[in-house]
């Protein structure tokens, strides 16, 4: 099985920054994508970014001003978060999707979420 540590979330004023991260560990054999969500009080859970070997997806709402990284050694994943704006305000997720070890299939894992405040 898989578990994920996120920590970074906070209070921020707006305009300003913060770095999520999330760390997976378990019985990994390969990692397929890792990504991060946000679920807004009232609003469905939404892809915030994601990231694959090549490749990086956003949403709209946060291109240009959030950045998904990922260092492979470490099995974490980051996302920048500059330029903060009151609507990003939210529960962030971490999911990853993996390749279990010693056959053990695919796993699909969730965070337990850290929140995100925007606020003056």
């Amino acid at each position: 099985q898989v578990q994920l540590v996120e920590s970074g979330g906070g209070l921020v004023q707006p305009g300003g920054s913060l770095t999520l991260s999330c760390v997976a560990s378990g019985s990994i054999f390969s990692i397929v994508v890792m990504g991060w969500y946000r679920q807004a009080p009232g609003n469905e859970r939404e892809l915030v970014a994601s990231i694959r070997p090549g490749n990086t997806n956003y949403a709209d709402s946060v291109k240009g001003r959030f950045a998904i990284s990922r260092n492979n050694t470490k099995n974490t994943v980051y996302l920048q978060m500059n330029s903060l704006k009151p609507e990003d305000t939210a529960v962030y997720y971490c999911n990853v999707r993996a390749v279990l070890a010693a056959g053990g299939g695919l796993s699909d894992t969730w965070g337990q979420g850290t929140q995100v405040t925007v606020s003056s």
